[in-house]
């Protein structure tokens, strides 16, 4: 029996839309009015655990993106840092696809760091790797606990970056797809916005 996980099913770079295809197949690109984890408002939300939940998806969009890695980043990367909670599971996967291992952040008293006994070498090649990037700013809040512990983050990787190319993230940022999704502070929502009920999906918030 094939093993559909250690197998992708198109081994080759995914394009735009077979990305957004992955996330329309598991019903994760969903249209209202949502609250993003940097506080601004979107009439487009990913729902990336309902990609993530589906492992032979997941490996799929990781060995693109794994790929994707491997022909931007210079020279060797020694480990795959992602912050809790979003990114452990496609930090880890990527971590399988490109044969390293895996550690992830968590918050304390509402900064990360690494906790649960993981200690980076020093200067330790890091690829810190998220699931969305909107602002940047839970990246660069993991790439600085990255730092504080003694690692040397090279690069940053993302499954989508939302930002069409606007998030700096003070690395290079290597997104399997990109995408220019508009975004409002909660005083600027346009009327046809502001006009649907608010929902705030995301784990930013939550306590550890």
């Amino acid at each position: 029996m094939q093993n559909s996980i250690d197998t992708p099913a198109n081994p080759g770079p995914l394009g735009l839309e077979e990305v957004l295809h992955e996330f329309r197949a598991a019903g994760a690109l969903l249209e209202g009015h949502f609250i993003l984890s940097s506080g601004r408002h979107s009439g487009t939300y990913l729902e990336k655990n309902k990609v993530f939940m589906d492992p032979a998806r997941t490996a799929r969009l990781a060995h693109a993106l794994a790929q994707k890695v491997q022909a931007t980043v210079k020279g060797d990367i020694d480990i795959v840092v992602a912050p809790a909670v979003g990114g452990i599971i496609p930090g880890y996967e990527m971590a399988r696809q490109l044969g390293l291992k895996s550690m992830f952040t968590e918050r304390e008293e509402g900064k990360f760091v690494l906790r649960r006994n993981f200690v980076l070498e020093p200067n330790a090649r890091v690829l810190m790797v998220e699931d969305i990037v909107t602002t940047g700013l839970s990246s660069r809040e993991c790439l600085a606990a990255i730092r504080e512990a003694g690692g040397n983050p090279v690069a940053a990787a993302c499954f989508v970056d939302r930002s069409g190319g606007k998030a700096d993230l003070g690395v290079p940022l290597v997104p399997l797809a990109q995408l220019d999704v508009s975004s409002y502070a909660p005083d600027e929502l346009p009327e046809a916005l502001a006009a649907i009920p608010a929902v705030k999906p995301g784990s930013r918030n939550l306590k550890a």
